[in-house]
């Protein structure tokens, strides 16, 4: 008799065909009863080759074009089961032990709708790891910047449902505003004080290319849950956009 699965993870993916035998690989080196969807939006690298070397561990997988990421996520969450529920977009990885981690945080909590842990960012172009900044939950930390980093997060699949999953109007700041409804809607997070994803930063995030947008979606977010903007986002937009735009140049030349 098989076990049934604890987390239901889903894998958003596009072009992403170097990065994604180490997102999947990551996943399944957990050693938990996992279901993983990979939602692949029409890659035309090797993406598919990789895809079909796991398709025997695969809950379900397609590949075609669709409405975006956010509904991309919901869509391969929606087709599971399990009482947890993440995704990992295809250029991030899980650390060994992480998802325990973060399944004995929400054991020990069950009042809280998610746990998050600590991440570390890796930049592919100088090749340097460092910690993101993720720390204690606090809706005025939150509401300064988001301290909560997406590859290290695992949400209640009740929580996940209630609130309905991500808004996929939004195109940048997905995670951002989920953090924000989970804890209006129930409680701050709960925050692990352990390393257990890796972020991969390059040239060819969405973050790197659509700064502005993101910057736009982010502020918008906190105006509408926090009820006002503080200064330190109209201080630091117009550096931040312009670093990062000449960051990602270096990147590429």
């Amino acid at each position: 008799m098989s076990i049934p699965p604890i987390v239901t993870i889903a894998v958003p993916s596009y072009n992403q065909g170097r990065f994604l035998q180490d997102a999947l690989a990551s996943i399944f080196d957990q050693g938990l009863p996992v279901e993983v969807f990979v939602a692949d939006a029409g890659s035309t690298d090797c993406s598919l080759d990789v895809i079909k070397a796991f398709e025997s561990r695969l809950a379900g997988w397609r590949s075609h074009p669709d409405r975006g990421q956010a509904a991309a996520i919901n869509e391969g969450i929606a087709e599971g089961t399990a009482p947890y529920v993440g995704w990992l977009n295809s250029d991030d990885t899980l650390l060994g032990g992480g998802l325990k981690q973060l399944i004995d945080a929400l054991q020990r909590q069950p009042g809280a709708p998610a746990a998050y842990g600590k991440v570390w960012n890796y930049v592919e172009a100088t090749e340097v790891k460092q910690p993101v900044w993720v720390e204690p939950f606090s809706e005025r930390r939150l509401a300064l910047r988001c301290i909560v980093s997406q590859p290290g997060t695992l949400v209640r699949r009740s929580a996940w449902e209630s609130v309905g999953g991500l808004d996929d109007s939004l195109r940048m700041a997905i995670d951002y505003d989920l953090w924000w409804r989970l804890y209006k809607n129930f409680a701050p997070l709960e925050f692990v004080d352990e390393f257990v994803a890796l972020n991969r930063d390059h040239a060819d995030t969405k973050t790197n290319t659509q700064r502005q947008l993101h910057y736009c979606e982010a502020m918008a977010i906190v105006r509408k849950y926090h009820g006002r903007v503080p200064l330190k986002w109209w201080l630091a937009q117009p550096y931040a956009v312009w670093l990062k735009a000449a960051a990602n140049a270096f990147q590429r030349s």
